[in-house]
């Protein structure tokens, strides 16, 4: 019963092809995106941990990134869901897109891809037109950024999530290359998996110039861990920074945002003797 009732709301509601008026995201960041690319106003629905921009926060949520409210979804009358691929489970897709409901995945793993899904937004959303000036601006952001600190001196650069163990990133994490962006070297790079626990030996053996934290992610913890290890380069030069987590871990063009403390840290970290 429930599940008919599903598929007569969706039949109704769903508008297969034209730019949707109805959306919801499954993703902070898709959320951030839409608005970025013009389709604030078109959005209907998010999920938990939404807070940017401000009218998205206050939208009605549907769950989280990875465990959806169908119900709820199904009762904001969406004509499209924006997924995470990547995040948003396969099977969630599966579900809603047997309900009749169109789904669109927005696949980003590098810092580019984030200009593509500007322009794909907009396109979905009928914004094309903002969707690739934003998609545009990002870009130009993005070049300046690398062409400013082409050439800078290289550090070795750890980015600890938590403490005891640590947990770091490899090179495959868009937090990687914007280590590398800023001209630093991501000393776990070489990791297996994109975030995983290290042991206190691999960290003094890697021995980083620099360590950038998330200011959300235990930075009492790992501040407290760093100082039982007063000879390691980071520590002795006073080079931990904290940096706003959510700017670097959502795929938005907020990312670039976080770019710049992770800049200009490294910037700070150079200038000592």
């Amino acid at each position: 019963m429930i599940r008919a009732a599903f598929l007569i709301a969706a039949s109704v509601y769903v508008v297969a092809a034209g730019a949707a008026e109805r959306v919801v995201a499954l993703a902070p960041h898709l959320a951030e995106l839409s608005c970025a690319a013009g389709g604030c106003n078109k959005l209907v629905g998010v999920v938990n941990f939404t807070d940017f921009p401000p009218q998205a926060e206050k939208l009605p949520h549907v769950g989280d990134a990875f465990a959806v409210n169908t119900e709820a979804l199904i009762g904001l009358r969406p004509d499209l869901v924006l997924a995470w691929d990547g995040g948003t489970p396969p099977e969630t897709s599966e579900r809603l897109t047997s309900l009749g409901l169109r789904v669109e995945a927005i696949k980003i793993r590098t810092l580019a891809d984030v200009a593509v899904a500007l322009e794909r937004i907009g396109q979905l959303l009928g914004t094309a037109d903002a969707g690739k000036a934003a998609a545009e601006a990002y870009r130009k952001r993005l070049a300046a950024l690398a062409a400013r600190y082409r050439g800078a001196k290289p550090l070795r650069v750890m980015y600890q999530i938590e403490a005891n163990p640590a947990f770091t990133i490899n090179q495959q994490s868009p937090i990687s290359e914007v280590i590398t962006l800023c001209g630093g070297v991501n000393v776990f790079a070489g990791l297996s998996q994109l975030a995983a626990p290290v042991t206190k030996e691999s960290v003094l053996a890697a021995n980083p110039d620099v360590v950038i934290y998330g200011e959300q992610d235990m930075g009492a913890e790992i501040r407290h861990y760093w100082a039982a290890f007063p000879q390691s380069k980071a520590q002795k030069h006073h080079n931990l920074y904290p940096v706003n987590a959510s700017l670097l871990g959502r795929y938005s063009q907020r990312m670039l945002d976080g770019a710049e403390q992770v800049c200009a840290a490294l910037q700070t970290a150079r200038g000592k003797p």
